[in-house]
Parts: C-alpha cells; sequence; structure tokens
C-alpha cells in the first residue's frame, strides 16, 4: 500500500483515561459508558469514536461511488451503531451495522451502492472478515 496519509493519537488511562491527537484537534477525557460499569454516558468512548470514524468514511466513500456511477441522488447520511460483547472465547469483538439513506433512488439501486462503497471503504477493508457488519438502506 502507498500510504496517502497517516496521523497518530495517543491514549493515556486507557478507557478511563485521554486520548488526543498528534495535532490535537481531537483532545478527549474517555470513560466506560453506563452499560460497561460507568457512572453516565457524559464522556466518549473508543466504540463512540469507531462509530463516528466509520460512518464519515462510509459516507465518503458511498459519495465517490454515487459520483462514479454518476447517479443523481440527494445528499446522503450514513449511521454506525457499533456494539461490543464477550466471544466465546473470553475476549471482547465489536460488530457494526451500517444504515445509509440515499434520497432520489430505489431501494435497490440504494442497496447496490451501498454494498459497492463497502467494497471501497476502507474501514469497511480493514474489518472485513474480522467483525459482522450489516448493511441497511433507506431512500427518504
Amino acid at each position: 500500500m502507498k500510504t496517502l496519509y497517516a496521523i497518530e493519537a495517543t491514549a493515556t488511562g486507557g478507557r478511563n483515561g485521554r486520548v488526543k491527537s498528534e495535532n490535537g484537534v481531537i483532545d478527549l477525557e474517555v470513560r466506560h459508558p453506563k452499560a460497561l460499569g460507568g457512572a453516565n454516558d457524559n464522556y466518549a468512548n473508543p466504540e463512540m469514536l469507531f462509530a463516528a470514524g466509520y460512518s464519515a468514511c462510509f459516507d465518503s466513500a458511498l459519495s465517490r461511488v454515487i459520483k462514479l456511477a454518476k447517479v443523481n441522488a440527494g445528499e446522503t447520511t450514513v449511521t454506525a451503531k457499533v456494539g461490543i460483547g464477550q466471544l466465546d472465547n473470553g475476549g471482547f469483538g465489536l460488530e457494526v451495522a451500517l444504515h445509509a439513506n440515499i434520497p432520489g433512488v430505489s431501494l435497490e439501486e440504494a442497496q447496490a451502492l451501498v454494498e459497492k462503497a463497502h467494497e471501497v471503504c476502507p474501514y469497511s477493508n480493514a474489518t472485513r472478515g474480522n467483525i459482522d457488519v450489516t448493511l441497511t438502506v433507506s431512500n427518504n
């Protein structure tokens, strides 16, 4: 792979600490969410950050696929829902549900565009075969 861009982020204190990007744009306290034993849901957590990154990346991939296919669609949105759970081996794993809304196209065309975006999105390529990713679409 020819690297086109790279950025570093450093975590201190794990899930109950701080994450900071090398350029300082991200500088957040992270805490366990309430569902995992935290006091509340008032802080960022690794799953939230992953959902934000995956949704942004996938929406960009989807926009590129739509542009290359010369499809006339409205403004797209992508929502990523990231779940964490315990695996049979005692470790932990992630799951992702991606929902894309593509106005102005049929549901069949929306599904085809999302499947193509899933082939080219860097997050999808990084997670393929490692975690379950489900894809759903709407067109309103």
